[in-house]
């Protein structure tokens, strides 16, 4: 809880994965991948439960063994392939509310993005709080880098096209427009505007930004390789 405002940190992690085999509970520097994620939510002095939403049992008994709470599996038809992430989320809101527990605020973690800074979960609920008045949402971002759109390219009839047609001649990176991409480090609303909109991006989210290391997810076995580099990095330094 933070001035008043009860929090609920939820977890998302589905069984099934077609770009990486169970990859939610694969191991990744001596644990299982989602327990990052659950021991960094553990760690927050604002967030009142930790609670992952899995239909996989196998998940679900990783998940409390490292601390967080799965009071309920969810259903089937919330976790195939093409289920939206939002309808978990809903059913997850409502599954509390059904029980008398309600909450203010949601922050979404997602297990395949464990790059998160020891601070990033209390920084970004602290600003979200602070900007209570004047926004909804708030979503993680990072600055794109190499494949900024400005510069990627399209095929058109066997031929190299600009994917945006742009005005000026850029010859360098640092010419570039900054744009960002919203990675899964954290994404948050208030549990009333979530339930509106059915999606953290709405008419007033607003950004917390993110470091270039932090700038991945893991779909395959290329991105886990990245992410457990990363993690073998920064545990070396410490």
């Amino acid at each position: 809880m933070y001035k008043n405002k009860p929090i609920l940190g939820l977890i998302p992690a589905r069984g099934g994965s077609k770009g990486l085999s169970k990859k939610n509970i694969k191991e990744t520097m001596g644990k299982p991948l989602i327990a990052w994620t659950v021991e960094q939510a553990l760690t927050s002095k604002y967030l009142d439960k930790v609670v992952v939403s899995t239909d996989d049992k196998e998940i679900a008994e990783i998940s409390k063994k490292y601390g967080a709470e799965v009071p309920f599996l969810r259903p089937k038809e919330l976790a195939r392939d093409d289920s939206p992430t939002i309808d978990a989320i809903m059913h997850a809101i409502n599954w509390f509310e059904e029980r008398g527990e309600y909450f203010d605020i949601i922050v979404l973690l997602e297990p395949t993005s464990p790059l998160r800074k020891e601070d990033d979960l209390d920084n970004a609920i602290k600003l979200f709080i602070e900007n209570f008045d004047k926004a909804d949402s708030l979503v993680s971002v990072g600055e794109v880098h190499l494949e900024n759109p400005c510069i990627m390219k399209r095929i058109e009839n066997g031929y190299v096209k600009p994917f945006i047609e742009i005005d000026e001649n850029i010859y360098q990176r640092q010419q570039l427009p900054k744009v960002y991409f919203p990675y899964g480090v954290i994404y948050l609303s208030k549990v009333d505007a979530l339930k509106k909109y059915k999606t953290f991006y709405q008419e007033r989210t607003i950004p917390y930004f993110i470091e270039r290391w932090q700038n991945y997810e893991i779909d395959d076995i290329y991105d886990f390789i990245c992410v457990e580099a990363i993690l073998k990095h920064g545990l070396e330094e410490t």
